[in-house]
């Protein structure tokens, strides 16, 4: 699963700048997760993460290379949740390192959804997290008691890569926040937006794409992303030549 590649190294390099926290991973130490979804009231809230009019990005990105994700680890790049003060701009990347995906490719992309969707299954006690697909930011309320109570990203991070690791094909899953201002939070999110673009190619292959070029809505996406037109090819190419 090298798709993602390119976009983890770009990921990687907007974070240059930076000098983050790491912890690495202890499932002893995951906040407590209340098992479905909390309503944290504004006149409860300490403040929120992504706020509106604040910069934020939530993605997922997968390989199967161990040079580009070799750690179950969090990763902070700016302020804890017990050291900010007011709402603030964030986002939350995930890079996961999956096993070699034999499987057809139907079922590599249930695989790979069915892992992403464990985002949506965490439940931190006084952390109410919102999430826009169709906009790529994520938004989080967090209450002052749960401030009061020690939360921070190292167990709320600790708590997502419990939940991601769940799933026999993750490998080792990092988990980054950024919380810090002066960061691309706009080059973020549009490598959000790529990110799904690649998964929903998928899908498209799998229902068979034209075999000319020139008239494919997802050439660019298949010309950008390394191994995808390959992909592409193997699928469709059942005894037709694709035209470039």
């Amino acid at each position: 699963m090298e798709l993602y590649n390119s976009l983890i190294k770009e990921t990687k390099g907007l974070l240059e700048q930076g000098s983050p926290k790491v912890w690495e991973y202890s499932e002893r130490n995951c906040w407590n997760d209340i098992g479905s979804s909390e309503l944290v009231l504004q006149k409860d809230a300490a403040f929120e993460l992504g706020a509106a009019g604040k910069g934020s990005a939530n993605y997922v990105l997968f390989t199967s290379n161990p040079e580009l994700v070799d750690k179950d680890q969090v990763l902070l790049y700016g302020p804890d949740l017990k050291d900010i003060k007011g709402d603030v701009d964030f986002a939350r990347i995930v890079l996961l390192r999956v096993g070699v995906l034999d499987d057809d490719d139907e079922e590599v992309y249930r695989i790979l959804k069915d892992i992403e969707f464990a985002k949506y299954h965490v439940y931190p006690e006084g952390y109410m997290v919102r999430m826009s697909p169709e906009s790529y930011r994520e938004q989080v309320r967090v209450s002052k008691q749960a401030i009061r109570r020690g939360i921070s990203f190292q167990t709320i991070g600790n708590s997502y890569i419990k939940a991601y690791k769940k799933d026999a094909n993750v490998l080792n899953a990092t988990v980054i926040f950024v919380t810090a201002p002066g960061f691309d939070y706009k080059t973020m999110k549009d490598g959000a937006k790529k990110a799904n673009d690649i998964t929903n190619t998928l899908t498209h292959i799998l229902e068979g794409l034209p075999t000319d070029c020139s008239v494919c809505a997802l050439k660019d996406i298949c010309d950008e992303v390394e191994g995808m037109k390959e992909l592409h090819f193997g699928v469709g190419d059942k005894g037709t030549e694709h035209k470039h």
